[in-house]
């Protein structure tokens, strides 16, 4: 084995999740070459690792451009990271050419377990689901890579504790309703934060830059970075960063690759689930545990009483006094 395309095109945060997993894969096996097919903001995410590339494939195409896409890299062996009907079809395409052209391919796709929902959160309230990372790291064993464990072991990740005043990230949106904290709530949180003598930076797209820049424009120490910055710029504020509150969603991936702390705020999805924050301490996950909650393993269902009761019970103080504790300085 010479050549290894690994391939997961969304959601950003599982895209991201898998990050530290490539890394560890490559160091441990550095006379392989690895190709990530990936959402193409995302490449920053995949750098610093010379058998690395990366290959930038948009989700939003045909099983067939998908196909092209991935002949063009030659491997003999795929990490299908992400088993879903589109790329599954390009994979196929994909065996066929090679099988056509006498040209070995080996395969291997992620187990995502897949159950009906209502087992599945009856089973999360008897006993957590297994990290997505840990599933994403069985793809390459069953290709027969070594992966060194202790590179995906779960301590915490550390405070920088040394800024002064604090660099306080918030990133209070996400893709669906039932994950994002109501923009009343950020806009306090920040203003204690600010009265306290942090600086909060504000994360979000350039869709949700209007909301944001209302918030920075209540105090001078509250600062917008929605659509100013690229995403590599991002990333490297982020590491800089004292500590980041973030909703389940990608940003608290990319704080957790860049090694930042993240306090997190849940509401219709449940940080137990799989896909929590890499080395991310689990006492620092915010969860109302309401008897309706988790209602959705992604939170794209519609709130069943309507008002989306799990996020507006988190409240700005409770997340505040979380970051006190945590921070230890404030």
């Amino acid at each position: 084995m010479q050549h290894v395309l690994i391939i997961r095109l969304s959601a950003f945060g599982d895209v991201a999740l898998m990050a530290p997993v490539v890394q560890a894969v490559a160091a441990a096996n550095s006379d392989i070459l690895f190709t990530v097919a990936a959402p193409p903001m995302l490449q920053p995410l995949f750098e610093g690792q010379p058998n690395i590339r990366f290959l930038g494939v948009k989700k939003k195409q045909s099983a067939r451009d998908i196909y092209r896409q991935l002949k063009t890299v030659g491997a003999d062996a795929v990490a299908d990271l992400h088993q879903v009907n589109r790329v599954g079809w390009a994979l196929l395409l994909l065996r066929l050419d090679a099988l056509l052209h006498l040209h070995p391919l080996k395969m291997r796709r992620i187990h995502k377990g897949r159950i009906s929902r209502w087992l599945y959160l009856a089973h999360l309230r008897r006993r957590p689901r297994r990290p997505q990372y840990l599933r994403y790291a069985d793809v390459f064993r069953r290709l027969g890579l070594a992966i060194d464990p202790s590179s995906l072991n779960s301590n915490p990740i550390t405070l920088n504790a040394n800024q002064n005043p604090p660099a306080i990230g918030i990133a209070p949106f996400a893709q669906h309703r039932g994950k994002i904290w109501p923009i009343e709530n950020t806009s306090r949180l920040a203003r204690l934060l600010a009265d306290e003598g942090c600086q909060v930076l504000l994360f979000g797209s350039r869709d949700e830059a209007p909301q944001l820049e209302d918030i920075a424009a209540q105090h001078p120490s509250i600062l917008s970075l929605a659509g100013k910055q690229t995403f590599a710029e991002e990333l490297k504020i982020m590491q800089t960063l004292t500590l980041m509150v973030s909703m389940d969603s990608s940003n608290m991936h990319f704080a957790s690759v860049m090694g930042t702390p993240v306090v997190s705020i849940w509401g219709a999805t449940h940080p137990d689930f799989g896909f929590y924050g890499f080395r991310q301490d689990r006492s620092n996950a915010l969860c109302a545990d309401l008897p309706c909650q988790p209602c959705s393993a992604y939170g794209n269902l519609h709130c069943r009483y309507g008002d989306y009761r799990c996020l507006l019970a988190v409240t700005p103080e409770a997340v505040f006094d979380k970051i006190k504790k945590v921070t230890c300085d404030l």
